[in-house]
């Protein structure tokens, strides 16, 4: 446990939520909620399952009829041929990548991954033991890995490598093409899991699909892992249902743990989830149409920044600028040398809560998470704005 850290992004929305607790005027893009709710059938099956409730132990795999939900998803993004045993839940997909590097990481093990990352795969790595290796994707390389970089890491035989896309923080997008290069460099590496982080799935902006690397190497299926949520898509954080698709061996042992940790997910969560899956889609393909648009907002008010880089974010609802030129100067005489240090001044002079870009291992930029009220947006941008104008 001495290995354990607690979440940066909790630690600095838990500040801002304390300081508009003092009476202070808030704006917050800290923490990588959806802020919008499921449909009413959601709802309307949970209830209905409350009015069912058995009261008993569920499955630890999962339930069926939840399992056929997620198979059915799986089918309608292109991943076919998944049964019932090939595929295991989870409180959330935190819960089952932490499952995953308990199943397939002995201590010692190399698990890699590209920075900028999303914090907890440090973090669960390091409560493992396992060591890192990053992959160093900076702004000038669109925060994507290249064949390259995979092909020097792989040579190494690492266990896991770990890959999100679309991505949490940066919102990039792989295309089919930058896909299908990973994928050559993937098959000839047989000896390194894949476990492919992709939670953002339907929450593709500028007309862009959805690729898996198995998709196009099909041969790659046998020790690629797939990872999903219903937290982003369906407006579901708090309900907290993860799913993983992928070898039957590699199922069965997060089954196996879930049979040591959790048991099984609650019958009324279940019901929940199968009705997001299987219910109308049209909330999810509204925020999705309502993100890409706040997404354009956000950067063009970033455009207008002098000095400030930011790549175009095409999935997820995240924006990651690179706000090196503003280290070295000050606001109102308070010195700004790092991220960190830009992050905190800001919250503090403007009110508005960011996080900054060294948890997600990229010093050189932070993340706005752009899900907040629509009302508070362009107030939120123009404090930004305010700030770095007014930096001396």
């Amino acid at each position: 446990m001495s290995r354990a850290k607690p979440s940066v992004i909790m630690q600095v929305a838990e500040k801002a939520k304390r300081l508009k607790a003092e009476g202070r005027d808030i704006i917050s893009f800290s923490i990588g909620v959806p802020n919008f709710l499921p449909g009413e059938h959601v709802y309307a099956a949970a209830r209905e399952a409350l009015a069912k409730d058995s009261g008993q132990y569920g499955s630890n795999r999962g339930s069926d009829a939840l399992l056929d939900a997620f198979i059915a998803h799986l089918e309608s993004l292109g991943l076919t041929g998944y049964t019932r045993a090939h595929c295991s839940t989870g409180i959330g997909a935190k819960h089952v990548i932490y499952n995953l590097a308990e199943a397939l990481l002995d201590e010692g093990d190399t698990i890699v991954f590209p920075t900028p990352y999303w914090t907890s795969y440090m973090d669960i790595a390091e409560i493992v033991d396992a060591k890192v290796q990053l992959l160093e994707c900076p702004a000038a390389q669109d925060y994507k890995v290249t064949p390259a970089q995979l092909e020097a890491a792989l040579a190494a035989k690492p266990k896991v490598f770990l890959f999100n896309n679309p991505s949490n923080p940066t919102g990039m997008v792989y295309t089919r093409a930058e896909i299908a290069a990973l994928a050559e460099v993937l098959v000839k590496y047989p000896d390194t899991w894949i476990i492919t982080d992709d939670i953002y799935n339907r929450m593709l902006f500028d007309g862009l699909e959805y690729v898996n690397f198995m998709q196009v190497r099909p041969e790659l299926r046998e020790r690629t892992i797939f990872i999903d949520s219903l937290s982003k898509t369906y407006g579901m954080p708090g309900w907290r249902v993860g799913f993983m698709a992928g070898p039957e061996s590699v199922a069965k042992a997060v089954t196996t743990l879930n049979s040591n940790h959790i048991t099984n997910l609650p019958e009324i969560t279940t019901a929940a989830a199968i009705a997001a899956l299987t219910g109308p889609q049209d909330v999810p393909v509204a925020k999705c149409a309502e993100f890409q648009a706040k997404r354009d907002q956000v950067m063009a008010a970033l455009a207008a920044i002098p000095g400030v880089v930011c790549p175009r974010p095409q999935g997820a609802f995240y924006v990651f600028p690179d706000i090196r030129c503003a280290f070295g100067k000050s606001h109102n005489g308070v010195k700004i040398a790092n991220d960190v240090d830009f992050c905190n001044v800001l919250l503090d002079a403007k009110g508005v809560a960011c996080v900054p870009g060294s948890a997600f291992g990229e010093p050189n930029a932070l993340r706005i998470s752009y899900t907040c009220p629509t009302a508070q947006l362009a107030p939120g941008l123009a404090r930004i704005q305010e700030f770095f104008a007014e930096l001396q």
